[in-house]
C-alpha cells in the first residue's frame, strides 16, 4: 500500500529522519534520537510535521449548534479567535476522538449570517470523524459546507518556551498577546496562514496551518534560525509527560470521557440534550467502572501499552501507555484500575514480560511547565 506523504516529506527526507508508517502516512520517527529531541522541546524549541491530522472546516448558518450536539462540552460562550480541546461521543458515551474546535467567527452565507469553524481530528480517525459529522449534518433546514483540507494544508508545531520568539520573526502579530487556545488568521512570510497557541507536549507553542509552499518556506526558515525538526517518536514522550491522552491508546469507543480524567469537558449543568448524555449521567450517578491513572514504576522497568496490572496477584486493569520520562529520569505509564485502586500512593504491580515489578500511582500530569496566561473564557487546558 502506497503511503501518503505530507508537504513536508522532501524536506524531512533531506535531513536523513527515520521514517514510519502512521495512520497510513509516511511520517518521520525521529532525526538525531528521541531523547534529544525531547529535551530540546523541553528547553528551548522544536518543530514537527503534524500534516497528517484531519483538518476540517466548516461554514454555515448554525454550525456551532450543531456542533453542541455532538460533544459533551459547553460550547456555547467561545468567542472568535477562542477554541475548546473536546471529545465526540457514541450514544453510549465512548469516545469517537478527541478534538480541538476552533471558532474563527461569523461569515456572510447565502443563507444570512452563518459561522466559520475548524476541526482538527486525529489521523487514524479522519475518515470516520468526516462520516459521523456529514451524518450528523445531514437534514439541516440550514446547510453546512464542509471542506477537508487534510491534503492541502501544512500543520507545523512549534513547540517549547522559546517557541513564541521563533516564530515571531516571521509575523508582524503580536504573538505574546495571543493566550493559551487562541487563534487568529494572520501574514506570516508575507502570506496567509492560520495560527494557534495550541500543541501536545506539555509546553508552550503553536500550530501554523498553512498552504504548502509557505508550510515548506517556513520549515525551511525556522530550521535556519535554530529550531529543532523533531519526529513522532519525541511527540509521544513529550505528550505523555504530559499526562495527554492518546486516542487508540489510552481512550477509545468503549470509553467514556469520565473514565479517561475528563471528567471537565462534561458540562452537564449548562447543556441541554447531546449525544451520550444519558451515559455520563449514569455514570455520574452510579460511579465509573475504573479510571485512567498515572504510574511511577520503580527502577528502569518500562511498563508498556497492553500489560497487565495486579494488585496482591489479581489483575485488575492494563496499561495504555508507558515510556521511560528523559526530562524525570524515571519509567512512566498511564493504566485503567478500579476507582478504589486509583489514589495517588497507591502501590500496584505491572506485569512485564513474566515478572512482576512495582509502582505508584501518581497525580497526573508527571510534568508541567506551561506558563502563559490563561484565557478566562476558555476550559481547554
Amino acid at each position: 500500500m502506497k503511503l501518503n506523504q505530507t508537504p513536508l516529506y522532501h524536506e524531512i527526507i533531506t535531513l536523513n529522519a527515520r521514517m514510519t508508517n502512521f495512520a497510513g502516512w509516511e511520517m518521520p520517527l525521529q532525526f538525531t534520537g528521541i531523547s534529544q529531541e525531547h529535551q530540546q522541546v523541553r528547553s528551548k524549541a522544536g518543530m514537527f510535521d503534524i500534516s497528517h491530522m484531519g483538518k476540517f472546516l466548516f461554514q454555515g448558518v448554525g454550525v456551532m449548534e450543531a456542533l453542541q450536539f455532538l460533544v459533551p462540552s459547553d460550547l456555547s460562550r467561545l468567542q472568535p479567535g477562542q477554541s475548546q480541546y473536546t471529545v465526540l461521543l457514541n450514544p453510549e458515551g465512548g469516545i469517537i476522538d478527541d478534538l480541538i474546535i476552533y471558532y474563527l467567527g461569523q461569515t456572510i452565507t447565502d443563507l444570512g449570517l452563518g459561522e466559520r469553524v475548524i476541526v482538527i481530528v486525529n489521523a487514524s480517525t479522519r475518515r470516520t470523524d468526516w462520516e459521523w459529522f456529514a451524518k450528523q449534518f445531514e437534514d439541516r433546514s440550514s446547510p453546512i459546507t464542509t471542506q477537508d483540507l487534510t491534503h492541502d494544508q501544512v500543520l507545523l508545531a512549534v513547540q517549547g518556551p522559546d517557541a513564541a520568539d521563533y516564530l515571531q520573526t516571521f509575523t508582524k502579530e503580536d504573538l505574546g498577546s495571543i493566550p493559551r487556545f487562541g487563534h487568529l488568521e494572520a501574514m506570516v512570510m508575507g502570506q496567509s496562514a492560520f495560527l494557534a497557541r495550541t500543541g501536545y507536549t506539555g509546553e508552550d507553542g503553536f500550530e501554523v496551518m498553512a498552504p504548502p509552499d509557505l508550510g515548506v518556506k517556513l520549515w525551511r526558515s525556522l530550521h535556519k534560525a535554530g529550531v529543532y525538526p523533531c519526529g513522532l517518536g519525541a511527540r509521544d514522550t513529550l505528550r505523555l509527560e504530559a499526562a495527554m491522552a492518546l486516542y487508540g491508546q489510552d481512550m477509545d469507543g468503549v470509553t467514556t470521557p469520565l473514565e479517561a480524567g475528563l471528567r471537565w469537558l462534561v458540562h452537564l449543568d449548562r447543556k441541554a440534550d447531546f449525544i451520550g448524555r444519558s451515559a455520563l449521567a449514569a455514570q455520574i450517578l452510579h460511579g465509573v467502572p475504573r479510571r485512567l491513572v498515572g504510574l511511577v514504576m520503580e527502577g528502569r522497568n518500562i511498563a508498556r501499552h497492553g500489560y497487565d496490572v495486579f494488585h496482591y496477584g489479581e489483575k485488575i486493569g492494563e496499561v495504555t501507555s508507558g515510556t521511560w520520562s528523559p526530562t524525570l529520569e524515571k519509567a512512566i505509564a498511564l493504566a485503567y484500575v478500579p476507582p478504589t485502586l486509583a489514589n495517588p500512593g497507591q502501590k500496584l504491580h505491572v506485569n512485564i514480560r513474566g515478572k512482576d515489578y512495582g509502582g505508584t500511582v501518581v497525580k497526573k500530569p508527571f510534568y508541567q511547565r506551561i506558563t502563559i496566561t490563561p484565557n478566562p473564557n476558555n476550559l481547554s487546558p
